[in-house]
């Protein structure tokens, strides 16, 4: 990507990078609807409390104001002050699942659980700009969510449609690393942290800051003893492509109820992994999550290679973010970053469109007055699937020819003026005869395809 953003972090693509993103939107679409997820889609303003509720985000919110006040006057600075401190105020969406939790109890009356929904939308941070973020980018997002409990297979069948989903793109190899809350939580408490908000959100910096810095963290800010500390970071130090890290895990000595829950979940998923996606998924206990609403397993993707650009993917179950009186819809999901996906395939030439337009085909002129003929012509191509368009005006064949290279279109059609047809591949230079309401392209020409490169 070498064009310059005239405003950062706002990402345009030029036609056949479009082409692109369609392509990877198309197909997360069919496999999540492969697996029986309904496709939904949210309003992109929430009040400023509802989207607080997913913790200390306030700084990323984008608020959403009048240009004018209510007497017509122009807005005044404070307005970023005031939505801060109003929980009525609105604001741009910056994730899927806050909306999504609103979503399921607002209409809860109206759906069938388990709920399995997917969603492909726009969502809003206000960050600093850099590789990986953006500060408006496409999230596509699925949830299975319950009414009063969830069953933990759940948990299971999700990470296996996000890894089917992931296979199915142009993209490197990628590797879905699982931890769970309750097994972080419970080991904390088991070696006496009892602020386990704390230490999660201490460990989820491992990677960018190292292990040196995490545990001064956790002496400082938290209170942690060195031999605490250090328990902390062997946790985090385990990592493995199939379920023995249930047994490094107690050979590190810390007994706790919690804790024994969580790894028997954590197990049941990289068993199932290990089956059915296998060498897509590793049990890696460093992953914590910051967010303060997941309950039990998480998850973060990367791309092998290219890790520098971070998750690609995440998620994992939550089971109180959703409630409604003593009713509770409890959920888990996991969120595709589809725009720092596209970025990638892009910068990194990972992928292609085989042309730059959908046009198949540009039917040329032969005079001005020849235009309702050829629109005859392109309406009959149409009507069997053919994506045609009509040339503007009645130039050389060659410069309609040449028309047709900019555009990417790789045939030309002609008829005479008694009435003959025939089409030209301009890539070979081969023309033959052909009727408007038989002839057909090859099915490699047809439809625009993307080609991993």
């Amino acid at each position: 990507m070498a064009r310059t953003a005239s405003l950062s972090g706002f990402p345009e693509w030029l036609p056949e990078e479009r082409l692109v993103e369609l392509h990877v939107l198309d197909t997360l679409r069919r496999v999540f609807e492969l697996h029986g997820f309904s496709s939904i889609e949210t309003r992109a303003v929430e009040t400023v409390g509802q989207l607080l509720r997913k913790g200390e985000i306030d700084k990323e919110v984008y608020g959403l104001s009048r240009l004018q006040d209510d007497d017509g006057n122009a807005a005044t600075g404070t307005a970023a002050a005031s939505h801060r401190s109003d929980p009525h105020a609105l604001a741009l969406h910056f994730d899927l699942t806050v909306p999504f939790a609103r979503y399921v109890v607002e209409n809860a009356g109206y759906l069938a659980f388990p709920f399995r929904r997917y969603q492909i939308q726009k969502v809003w941070r206000g960050e600093r700009p850099q590789e990986g973020r953006a500060r408006e980018f496409t999230q596509a997002d699925i949830d299975i969510v319950g009414d009063g409990e969830l069953p933990f297979r759940y948990d299971v069948e999700i990470a296996l449609v996000i890894a089917e989903a992931l296979g199915a793109l142009p993209i490197p190899d990628f590797l879905l690393r699982i931890n769970n809350r309750k097994l972080a939580e419970g080991f904390y408490n088991g070696i006496g942290l009892t602020d386990t908000a704390g230490v999660l959100r201490s460990i989820d910096k491992l990677e960018k800051i190292g292990a040196a810095k995490v545990a001064e963290l956790l002496k400082t800010e938290l209170g942690a003893t060195e031999e605490q500390a250090q328990a902390a970071l062997k946790l985090a130090a385990i990592r493995t492509e199939d379920t023995s890290f249930v047994a490094r895990v107690r050979a590190l000595g810390v007994t706790n109820e919690l804790l024994e829950e969580g790894l028997t979940e954590l197990e049941q998923v990289i068993a199932a992994a290990v089956q059915r996606a296998p060498g897509k998924v590793v049990a890696d206990l460093s992953i914590a999550r910051g967010l303060d609403y997941y309950t039990g397993t998480v998850v973060e993707t990367v791309l092998v290679g290219h890790e520098q650009l971070g998750s690609i993917c995440s998620g994992g179950r939550y089971d109180a973010l959703a409630s409604k009186g003593n009713r509770k819809f409890p959920g888990v999901g996991l969120s595709i970053g589809v725009t720092r996906l596209v970025s990638r395939i892009l910068s990194q030439d990972l992928a292609k469109a085989t042309r730059s337009v959908p046009t198949a085909v540009l039917v040329a002129l032969n005079s001005d007055d020849s235009w309702g003929a050829a629109q005859d012509v392109a309406a009959e191509l149409r009507s069997r699937g053919i994506a045609t368009e009509v040339a503007a005006k009645a130039e050389k064949f060659g410069k309609q020819i040449k028309f047709a290279d900019r555009r990417g279109i790789p045939f030309v059609w002609f008829t005479d003026d008694d009435g003959k047809h025939q089409v030209k591949d301009i890539r070979s230079g081969e023309q033959v005869d052909a009727d408007p309401a038989t002839w057909a392209p090859a099915a490699e020409d047809l439809h625009v395809r993307v080609l991993t490169a």
